[in-house]
This record gives structure tokens, sequence and C-alpha cells, in this order.
């Protein structure tokens, strides 16, 4: 359910933004994600910091991890909380014919002149979606399996994920004790990571309904490829010394600024923008299955990388950012010949 409501929240943003701010409100998504980061990471390290280390005994005679999950418990309930305040979207409630409901959230929570403004909108809205039946998967289905703008959806969240951006946070405490750290060191790196993070995602706030969505994304997959590329170097540079790997020289300054300029180049561009643009590249026909169906593929694609990092890295970490370097390449590519610019675009503009 968590995961469910995570991918539903682009798609509502998206319906209740202005055109012209909708990629910054949308890019809002990114940025509770990466400071939800940062907390757990600072809450994490402060356990380790007071018990001694994370498999240390604490209270109640419970590992400090176990706490470490236990601490979630809180933004989970304030989430719910907060959630159940929320207006519905405009468009759900013309598609289930609740036109007055609608033209007040339109009004007070869009912005829009209530009057001939909320009407028209009202209108525009109706054309556009299905007032006789509920969305249905069947209406995915195209000639190809699903409708091309649904595949480029789907392989948007995919790209997301297979440059390996979760490796770095899943496994970042483990990589860098690897490489040389002692366990309050990597604690310490993780948060510094995680800071990289916030500002990379300001900066992507700021940037993309500047920018555009395309632009962006490219600018950031070139970033991700060269500081992959580099870390891919980096480690193929690695020896093991009494049984622990480490990189000699300046070998590991290079791997720990190589991850920090994957972070900014992740979070000012794939981070927020696949978000914003997954919430408003589809019809107003299709949007709710269809950024269901993206968002499961964006989960199962982060399945698959961190479930299969472990067996890489047993292989070499070189061979791990080698592949995730050659992902980054692609979803370049994939950008410039497959996606489209939504910047400025009405909701209702967007066809199959």
């Amino acid at each position: 359910l968590g995961v469910a409501s995570l991918g539903d929240r682009p798609g509502y943003i998206a319906e209740i933004s202005p055109a012209a701010h909708r990629g910054r409100l949308g890019s809002l998504q990114q940025m509770s994600i990466v400071v939800g980061i940062f907390i757990a990471f600072l809450v994490s390290a402060l356990l380790v910091y007071v018990m001694g280390s994370a498999d240390a005994v604490g209270w109640f005679g419970l590992e400090a991890w176990r706490w470490m999950y236990l601490s979630l418990l809180v933004p989970a309930v304030v989430y719910g909380v907060l959630a159940a305040r929320l207006p519905e979207s405009p468009r759900y409630l013309v598609e289930r014919g609740r036109y007055v409901e609608a033209a007040r959230v339109l009004s007070r929570d869009v912005g829009m002149e209530p009057g001939a403004m909320t009407e028209q909108k009202i209108e525009e809205i109706r054309a556009t979606v299905h007032l006789e039946r509920h969305q249905t998967f069947s209406d995915l289905i195209g000639r190809f399996g699903f409708h091309p703008v649904v595949w480029i959806g789907i392989l948007l969240s995919m790209f997301q994920q297979l440059v390996g951006i979760n490796v770095i946070f899943y496994y970042s405490t483990t990589l860098w004790k690897s490489v040389g750290f002692a366990e309050s060191d990597s604690f310490t790196i993780s948060l510094i990571t995680s800071v990289t993070n916030i500002v990379a995602t300001i900066i992507a706030i700021s940037l993309i309904d500047v920018l555009g969505r395309k632009l962006l994304l490219l600018l950031g997959s070139g970033i991700m490829t060269l500081s992959l590329g580099a870390m891919t170097l980096a480690f193929s540079q690695a020896v093991t010394v009494d049984g622990a790997l480490s990189l000699p020289g300046a070998w590991g300054t290079i791997a720990l600024i190589s991850a920090n300029l994957f972070v900014i180049g992740f979070g000012a561009s794939w981070g927020p923008a696949v978000w914003v643009l997954l919430g408003e590249m589809f019809p107003n026909s299709i949007r709710t299955l269809a950024l269901g169906v993206a968002a499961a593929a964006q989960w199962l694609t982060n399945f698959l990388v961190s479930t299969t990092f472990p067996s890489l890295a047993e292989a070499g970490l070189q061979l791990a950012y080698g592949i995730y370097a050659s992902f980054a390449l692609l979803s370049f590519l994939f950008v410039l010949f497959m996606v489209k610019e939504t910047k400025g675009r009405k909701l209702e503009e967007m066809t199959l």
C-alpha cells in the first residue's frame, strides 16, 4: 500500500498543479523522498552512535537495527493523518460527475478564478476522460502490446533504476566499509551523500520549469555516464588486503567524489524529472492505470537491481558499476530519440 500511494502521488500532484508550475510542484515528490532518506540515515547514525554498533543490544533488549525499523512508524502515522486531509483531484471528480466539488477544488486549491474559467476547465476535462465507465487495463493496449506512450513511461521508470541509484543508498554503508572506511565513517559518508541528494533536488526544482524535462534528463544522463565510468575505473584498481577490499592511493577519493557526482547528476535530473513526466505525459483517459503500470515497472526494476548487486559485487565492483554506466549511456539515447517535452502543456493536450 505504501508503494502504491507513492506511485499515485505524481499523478495527483500533476492534476492539482497549474501547468506553469507543474514541474516544480511535481519535483517535491522527489524532495520528500530524499529528505526522508536523509532523516532515515541520520536516525540510524544516531542509534549506532548511542548504542555502539548496528548489532548492539539497546532498549528493551532490541538491537539497534530493529530500532531503525521501528522509527519508521512515526513518519508513516504522520503521513496517514495528513493524507486524509487532501482534496480530491478535480479530474477524478469530473470523471465521477461531481462538477460542483471539482469547481471548488479548481478555484480553492489550483488557484483558478471561480466562474467561467473553472467551467471551461471542467469542460476540457470532460472531453478527455471516460464519463460512462472507469478506466480498465484494456485502455492501455495498443498495436505493440501497450500504446507507445505507455512503453515510454515504463522504460523511463526502468532506466531510472537501472543506473543503480538505489545501490548507492541501500548498500552505501557496506560499500564504503568494503573499501576501508570504518562503520562510523561509512555512516557519515552516507549522510553526506544524502545531503548532496537534497541539494541536487533543489537544483532540479529551480531548473525543471526553465530548461524543461527532456534537456534536464539528457544533462543528467551525461553526468551519470561520466561519474559511473570513473567509479568503474576506480574499482578496477581495487586490491585485497587481509581479506578486505581496498582502493590504493587516490582511487578511494576518486570513487567517493564520483559517487557524489553521480548522486548530483541523478538528483538534479532523473530523480524528480521522471516522476514529473509520469504524472503529466499520459492522457487523462488512461493516466491512472498507465502511471500505475509505470510505477510497478520502476519498483520491479528497483528490486532486480538491488538484489543482483551483491552477486555483481562479488564478481567485482567494477563489473557492477560498468553495467550501470552502460545503462546511463543508453538512457541518454532513449531520451534523445523517444521522449517528448511536456513543459508548459496542459494535461488535456496529452494524447496517445
